[in-house]
């Protein structure tokens, strides 16, 4: 490895049908968490014919906050706390689970008519300890109220956090990192090693050129903390860079449940077994309004 790469996470890829593939690269086997980011997939890109589309049907969440971005494509969330909205390319939805929500993801019925390309990037932050017991909530985040700048001739997005002095309007009670961008022509510039205690780039596309390595697509390379870091893009390249603050403590992660106690994880799976058994009337757990369908627990 390198002087400034820690470590290079490659993607397991796995097919979820209708050639849906999802690249997984967080967590990792030695490698579960970069800052607060304990989940990192990229979805597609995957095209959907007229009367195709996907429906991941509702299922639980806590102590996480859920971030969403699209390269391509539209998708429709509901959620148990009200939420019905269409995120399309360039915008951020972020739920917060906090002490327990419950969400569905699917296509809108005009892109299901038409048909569509699906390709984008799903994240999961753990909230910090004292924020696993929050009230849900999800807030959109249109994407012209991103700040947008040039980095080293890549046209950048801060999607969550602070980063090269911008600062996103997306709330979070931890020290985030989160940019998207992408190059129209080759790129060049320098990650400060102020900018974060620890750092990452995602190659979405294309390749990037590190201290004399190469990171293809698919991959994340971790920089070492405390070094300054040089990267050179290709034309085309689109790419996420990701970080923040040390995380506050170790997470545990099962199924859809993040916590930094393991019997917690155990009575949200015992929260949604009661809500399914008790017909989500007065339960931990309830769907969102029109939804019928459900997730079993593994």
């Amino acid at each position: 490895m390198s002087a400034t790469i820690q470590q290079i996470i490659k993607p397991r890829e796995k097919d979820l049908g209708d050639g849906f593939i999802v690249r997984r690269i967080l967590p990792f086997h030695n490698r579960k968490m970069v800052q607060s980011f304990i989940l990192f997939d990229h979805f597609g890109p995957v095209n959907y014919a007229p009367g195709k589309g996907f429906d991941v049907r509702p299922h639980p969440h806590i102590g996480l906050a859920t971030v969403t971005f699209l390269f391509d494509g539209a998708i429709e969330h509901k959620d148990s706390v009200g939420s019905d909205l269409v995120i399309r390319p360039g915008a951020v939805n972020w739920m917060t689970a906090g002490k327990g929500i419950c969400h569905s993801e699917r296509t809108p019925d005009a892109e299901r008519k038409s048909g569509q390309t699906m390709h984008g990037i799903q994240t999961w932050v753990a909230l910090p300890e004292g924020y696993e017991e929050s009230e849900p909530s999800f807030v959109h985040h249109p994407a012209e109220t991103l700040p947008a700048f040039d980095l080293g001739g890549a046209s950048a997005r801060v999607l969550a956090g602070t980063a090269f002095g911008y600062s996103s309007p997306v709330e979070f009670p931890w020290g985030i990192w989160y940019a998207g961008a992408e190059a129209d022509a080759d790129a060049k510039f320098v990650i400060p090693a102020s900018e974060a205690d620890e750092r990452a780039i995602y190659m979405a596309y294309g390749s990037a050129i590190i201290d004399g390595q190469t990171i293809e697509t698919g991959e994340m390379a971790i920089f070492e903390p405390g070094t300054d870091v040089e990267i050179h893009v290709d034309s085309g390249a689109r790419f996420m860079l990701a970080g923040g603050q040390t995380m506050d403590s170790p997470r545990k992660l099962d199924w859809n449940f993040v916590a930094s106690r393991k019997d917690r994880i155990e009575q949200a799976k015992s929260d949604w077994k009661a809500s399914i058994e008790g017909k989500w009337k007065g339960t931990p757990f309830t769907l969102p309004e029109g939804e019928i369908e459900y997730i079993p627990l593994p």
